[in-house]
This record gives structure tokens, C-alpha cells and sequence, in this order.
């Protein structure tokens, strides 16, 4: 915490004399400042953030040019060609033409259930691109603005949380370099998922319903998630408001439900289905229930049993090795009795660890964020852990950032 200069009374510039040969002024010379809400912590954090920009766009550089789509091609190709790869294409086309073009939808063949993706981030990236003509470039530029407000508020957060000025570098690094991070960079909606959802959680941390509130609204248009958010901040509410003023604010608890009841009235105008997104779900990526020890069967079958091209067998280990993950920080929050955390990550596992089998744990982990905090906390106490994490996790990171800017299937 800076503390400012005792207050002087203006005074009228002093002129000296200029040196032989030069005009005399008495005009300051400009200098740029950051904003004054940016205290030195801050501007660190954006710092590592935009060294891991340049680190991961340098990256899909080197990928244009050693891994072409044509192996004689004597041109790479553009900067942005790689990042326009899988979930991508659902996002351009619902931005572009609609969940329903000319009249198609799921009684269509070949229908590619778009449906299945929620509208909050093709409403930015058409927004953005009556600004910015291309496409990807809109896309690359909301995840990177996005990604900015993230690491501000996760920094924040572990701060607040550990009482440590170092904790919210700490958190930070651990998300920058986590193996999916290059999802954070691509025009997916992770990271404007977070820009919504963690200043989100910081305004409930400091009793701001309101505010809390409506970025969990927005956060629910974005991605499904934003409704365990949601929970969390309701159970957050019963164990922090304690005065009849703050319990006032509890109608504002229900407003981030707005979102997922408007896309569904609206699939249901269209198609005539209330579940047209779970149905959607299903039929494309095969997120009909099963029991939780089926779905571990079945994926650990795809990882093990043979029964994959070596590419996809490799990631659904990945997959496993996520869920573990996710069942041993729940184990931890329950320990520590961080409830809303656990709620929010108990209903983010059991809804990706019910299906036929587990799609996309991997790339939930960018959303834990009681996983970086535990990290950040567990490295102050032990220096070596943040160590062992980059140089062990680092290039795990890379390495999934090749295979997704290569086309080849990332989780």
C-alpha cells in the first residue's frame, strides 16, 4: 500500500536557463503513467501476461511454418490460420449466420448442433467484428483483452485469500503455464468466462451482491458453468450475510437463471424442444447421463484398451488425470471448509464426470480457480513446488499448444 506526498500548494513553474543553442521552455515533457488503479502488483501480473502472449503467439508462428497443411508449400500460412480450429467454427458460423440459417436446425442431416453452444460469446464476437474485419482476429482479440481482466482479478483474489503481496503472482504463473493454457489465447470462451466470473467472485468476496451478481448473469450466457457460479455465490450469501441489509440484496441471486431461461425459450421457439441444449449435447458429444463409475470405464477403455488412434488415447488419459485432479482439490476444499469453492467444483465434476465418457476436464481446469490459489499457497510455503511446476508442466503446456494449433484433437 503507497502512501501519497503530503499535499503542497500549487506553485508557478520555475524557468532556468536553457543550455547554449537551445530554446528555453517551461513546458513539461509528457510521460505515460499507468492508471492509478493499477497498484505495482498489478502491472507485474499484466506483465508475466503478456510475456506468455508473446510466448504462445510466437508459438503458432513457428507452427505456420513447420507444420504446413500442404508438406511442399513454400508460403506459410497466416498468423492467425492455426487458432481457427474445432469449437471455433461453431462460434463463427452461430456469430455470422444464427443458431437457424435458412431454415435449418436439427431436422436437418447433417446438422452440426450448434445449438449445443451458448450465445454470450458469438454476441461479442459479432460485436467485435463491426469493428475489427476478420473474424479470427475478433476473436483472438476478445480471448486477449479477456484474458487480461482474468489474471487481474485471479491476483486479486489470491491476495486477498493468503494475505501474501507475492500470492497473486504466484496464482497467476500457475495459470499462464497450466498444460491448457493456450485456450486462454484462442477464441474459445474460456478466458472471457473468467473475465466475467472472477471479478465476479472478488465482488462477492467484498459483499457487492449487486455487481457479483450481475457478472454471474453475464457469465451464464457465456458457458453452462456460470450456473455452478451461480450456486456458489448463492451459499456464499447464507454464510456471509449476516445483517438485514445485506440480506436484502438476496433477490439479486436469482438474476444469473435469466440467461439459460432465454436460451431456452428461445431453442424452444425455434425447434419445440425445452431441452433442445441438453439434447443437443447428446447427440453431438455424447453427454447423455451415465453413472460416474461408467463414465470412467468408458474413458479409461478409449485411453488404455486400444480402441483409439494413439492422438485421442493420449488425451483421454489426459482426461483422467484431470478428473483426479479435480476429486483431490475438492477433497482439499472440504478439508479446508471452503465451501462455495467445493460447490462449485463438486458440481463442475459431477456434471463433466457423468457423461458416456469425460470430454474437455483438461480445459475445465483453466476454470478452477481455487486450484490456482491452492497452488499460489501451497508454493509460499514450499518455494521448490513452483519451481518443479514450470519446469515439469511447462512444456506439457507447449506441447498441447502444438497439437491444438496443428488440428489435431486437444481435448
Amino acid at each position: 500500500m503507497s502512501v501519497s506526498a503530503p499535499h503542497r500548494p500549487a506553485e508557478a513553474p520555475r524557468s532556468r536557463p536553457a543550455p547554449p543553442g537551445r530554446p528555453a521552455t517551461s513546458r513539461p515533457r509528457p510521460c505515460l503513467r499507468a492508471p492509478r488503479w493499477l497498484g505495482p502488483a498489478d502491472r507485474e501480473v499484466l506483465w508475466l501476461y503478456l510475456l506468455t502472449r508473446v510466448g504462445i503467439w510466437a508459438t503458432a508462428g513457428a507452427v505456420g511454418w513447420l507444420f504446413p497443411s500442404d508438406g511442399e508449400s513454400r508460403r506459410p500460412a497466416s498468423l492467425l490460420a492455426p487458432w481457427e480450429r474445432w469449437d471455433w467454427a461453431f462460434y463463427f458460423r452461430i456469430a455470422r449466420d444464427g443458431y437457424f440459417p435458412d431454415a435449418t436446425g436439427p431436422w436437418t442431416v447433417g446438422w452440426d448442433n450448434r445449438e449445443a453452444f451458448l450465445p454470450g460469446f458469438p454476441l461479442a464476437l459479432r460485436a467485435v467484428h463491426t469493428v475489427v474485419p476478420s473474424w479470427a482476429a475478433s476473436g483472438a482479440l476478445i480471448s486477449f483483452v479477456a484474458g487480461g481482466v482474468a489474471v487481474l482479478a485471479l491476483a486479486r483474489i489470491a491476495r486477498d485469500r493468503l494475505g501474501d503481496a507475492d500470492a497473486g503472482r504466484h496464482a497467476v504463473t500457475f495459470l499462464l503455464v497450466s498444460p491448457c493454457a493456450v485456450f486462454l489465447a484462442a477464441g474459445y470462451t474460456e478466458s472471457l468466462f473468467l473475465a466475467l466470473a472472477l471479478p465476479a467472485w472478488l465482488a462477492a468476496q467484498r459483499q457487492s451482491w449487486a455487481t457479483a451478481s450481475i457478472l454471474a448473469c453475464l457469465a451464464c450466457s457465456v458457458r453452462v458453468t456460470g450456473l455452478f457460479l451461480a450456486a456458489a455465490l448463492a451459499l456464499h450469501f447464507l454464510l456471509t450475510a449476516r445483517t438485514r441489509s445485506a440480506r436484502r440484496a438476496a433477490p439479486w441471486l436469482f438474476l444469473p437463471a435469466l440467461p439459460p431461461l432465454l436460451h431456452s425459450w428461445y431453442l424452444h421457439a425455434y425447434t419445440g424442444d425445452w431441452m433442445a441444449w441438453k439434447h443437443s449435447q447428446e447427440r453431438g458429444w455424447y453427454r447423455e447421463f451415465h453413472l460416474p463409475w461408467e463414465a470412467w470405464s468408458n474413458t479409461w477403455t478409449a485411453a488404455f484398451g486400444h480402441t483409439q488412434p494413439t492422438g485421442y488415447a493420449f488425451m483421454w488419459q489426459a482426461e483422467l488425470l484431470a478428473m483426479v485432479a479435480g476429486v483431490v482439490l475438492l477433497a482439499v476444499l472440504v478439508r479446508g471448509r471452503r465451501w462455495p469453492e467445493a460447490l462449485y467444483i463438486a458440481l463442475t465434476l459431477w456434471a463433466l464426470g457423468t457423461s458416456y465418457w469425460y470430454t474437455s476436464v483438461p480445459r475445465s481446469t483453466l476454470l478452477w480457480w481455487p486450484l490456482w490459489i491452492a497452488l499460489a499457497g501451497w508454493s509460499l510455503r514450499r518455494p521448490r513446488v513452483r519451481s518443479a511446476y514450470l519446469y515439469v508442466v511447462g512444456p506439457l503446456c507447449t506441447t498441447v499448444a502444438i497439437t491444438f494449433l496443428t488440428g489435431r484433437w486437444a481435448g
